[in-house]
């Protein structure tokens, strides 16, 4: 039985876009200033970078929730970025075709902002 691992990624509309073109199955290539993928490892988070940077970046925000495999993750340590509740995945963006092919399921949107 694989294990897998529940993951989120804050977007904004741009993002949310081309994942939506994808038929929710991949996040797109990041761009060269963004050398690290981060999906993060707690809704809360996820749902605060949301609310908090994309809504005043791009007017909404939104929060992914998906499944990635545990075997894939085990690659990758988890980082803390300014304190434990802000823990991530730093993937580097070379590696981001690996990350989406370990996803399971689907990409799904669960909370929108602004409200």
């Amino acid at each position: 039985m694989t294990q897998n691992i529940r993951l989120w990624r804050p977007v904004g509309p741009e993002e949310l876009t081309l994942i939506a073109d994808s038929k929710m199955r991949e996040f797109p290539p990041r761009l060269p200033e963004q050398p690290i993928f981060y999906p993060v490892t707690s809704y809360d988070y996820a749902a605060k970078i949301a609310r908090d940077w994309n809504v005043p970046a791009s007017g909404s925000g939104f929060v992914t929730e998906f499944d990635v495999s545990a075997e894939y993750l085990s690659n990758y340590k988890v980082e803390q970025a300014g304190g434990r509740e802000h823990e991530e995945y730093w993937i580097p963006a070379d590696d981001l075709p690996n990350f989406n092919q370990a996803i399971v399921g689907h990409i799904r949107v669960v909370k929108s902002f602004p409200e």
